[in-house]
């Protein structure tokens, strides 16, 4: 068995693959962990009792995935992104930190944090795609998400004066 695991939800969620095909699914429960494999759901108390219940292949194998932790945010010029940024740059004519979210892809993200306007009133955005903000009136970039909450309460209280 050549099993492998893929975090859904880090420290929390799992799914164990064998090639393509779903063989069970790991979560980390408030007392252990819970595996649910072929319609069971098998209680565990550590990591280490999957371990020697299912096979030390299998679980050094999925052990490497377990572990191989990416950052919960990205940043490039000081702004945070969704994804690992790709060529980034930054516009100084738009003022925007520009960055693809793979190496050959053609759509460029704004990296930070926005308020848009749309027809229905400002929201927030995080990250957006930049052909967003040539469509539409924006504000940011912003550092952190509280900057942008403020920016949009400000936003939409002038529109109701």
């Amino acid at each position: 068995m050549n099993a492998t695991a893929k975090v859904l939800i880090p420290d929390k969620e799992w799914i164990i693959k064998d090639g393509a095909k779903k063989i069970a699914a790991i979560s980390k429960e408030k007392k252990g962990y819970l595996v649910m494999c072929k319609g069971l759901r098998i209680p565990f108390k550590n990591l280490a009792e999957i371990k020697s219940a299912v096979g030390i292949a299998f679980f050094e194998e999925s052990i490497k995935h377990l572990k191989k932790e990416e950052p919960d945010t990205y940043s490039i010029y000081g702004f945070p992104c969704k994804s690992k940024p790709h060529e980034p740059l930054y516009n100084v004519q738009k003022k925007l930190p520009l960055y693809t979210k793979r190496s050959k892809s053609k759509s460029q993200h704004c990296a930070g944090h926005y308020i848009i306007k749309f027809r229905k009133g400002w929201v927030k955005s995080f990250s957006p795609k930049l052909i967003t903000l040539e469509r539409y009136p924006f504000q940011g970039p912003w550092k952190t998400e509280e900057e942008s909450k403020q920016a949009l309460r400000k936003a939409n209280h002038s529109c109701d004066n």
